[in-house]
Parts: C-alpha cells; structure tokens; sequence
C-alpha cells in the first residue's frame, strides 16, 4: 500500500512538472512579439538570451535602429518616430551613448543630444534616454513617468516585464537615480 501512494505522488510530480512545462512554452512570449508600448512605439521580445540578434532594423526611410531587439534599437526607434530625431552616429554599444568626456550639460555631438550626470542638479525627465554604462555592453532605456522619489523606464532586451521603477534620491539640490549600480546619466531632446 506504501508503494502505490509512493507511485502516486511520483507519477503526480511528473506531470505537473510536464503541465508547467507546457504552461512555460505557450505563455511565454515569442521573439518579435509586442510586449508593451510608449507613446506609440512598440517594445518587442527579445527572448532569454539577451546577446541575441534577429537581424537589423531599419525605418522605412532606410536610418538604422539597430539589431532586433536589443535595447539600443529600442531607444533609437523611440526617438526617431516619437522625437523626430535621428542620431548623427548610428553605432554603438548601449554604454557608448553616455561620453564621459561632454561635460555636464553639453551637447553629445554622436547622439544629437544633451547630456546630464547622474548626480546633477537637472531632474530627470519624461522621454529622456537613461544609459547605464557598468556592464559589458551597458544598457539604455526611457523615462516614461518621474515621481517625487522614482522613476519609471520602459527597456527592451531584459529579462521581466519592459517597465522598470528605479529609486530618484534629491540631496542638496542635486538628483541621483538608482543605488550603486545606476546610471552614468540622461541624455535629452534639445527644444
């Protein structure tokens, strides 16, 4: 009698670890597939492996976005159909939109775009492009809301859901977004 409850409960584990499986395979999203908008542009799936490309990405004018759908394509589309903004240089690793060497304030002449430090006394601000510079390739994304202590982004290319909440700290004047691992800064559309 032990034997056969023993057999159950084995032959039970075993298929809901199958039902789990199947759940995995047919919920989880496809590559390519929409998985959240901002302002109109669609941040697509990029799947488990974040290395990965699909191919490049193109407006139909033919200005480059970037590899599908890296988190740089994403950033790039964005501007471009929502900003009307193209980028003097198309290249780059998400880290190499932050040039360290633009001071505070200053235009960053490869991206069109004014550049801010994190840690400055310029909030950020919706539609700005937020670059995280600390990992190999580094990471960008938009700022979708701002509150009085956090920021929303929405990204492509991470593991998770595409929005993001990140701490904002104020001290004498000066904004901070995130901990130790936060943004070198924030880039943004001149008016």
């Amino acid at each position: 009698m032990r034997n056969k409850h023993l057999m159950f409960q084995v032959i039970a584990i075993l298929i809901t670890g199958i039902l789990l499986q199947m759940m995995i395979y047919f919920y989880e999203p496809k590559v390519g597939r929409e998985i959240d908008s901002f302002k109109g542009v669609s941040v697509y799936y990029n799947g488990k492996e974040y290395e990965k490309c699909y191919g490049k990405n193109f407006s139909k004018d033919g200005y480059y976005y970037g590899e599908k759908w890296q988190c740089v394509e994403y950033v790039k589309r964005f501007y471009y159909e929502a900003k009307d903004h193209s980028m003097p240089d198309v290249m780059g690793n998400a880290k190499d939109f932050f040039d360290p060497a633009v001071r505070h304030g200053k235009l960053n002449h490869r991206r069109g775009l004014v550049q801010y430090r994190n840690g400055s006394d310029v909030k950020p601000q919706v539609d700005d492009l937020i670059v995280f510079t600390n990992t190999k390739y580094g990471h960008v994304a938009i700022i979708t809301e701002v509150g009085t202590d956090w920021i929303e982004v929405i990204q492509q290319n991470v593991l998770g859901h595409a929005r993001q909440k990140l701490r904002l700290t104020i001290k004498n004047g000066h904004y901070y977004i995130g901990t130790t691992n936060g943004p070198a800064g924030w880039l943004r559309k001149k008016d």
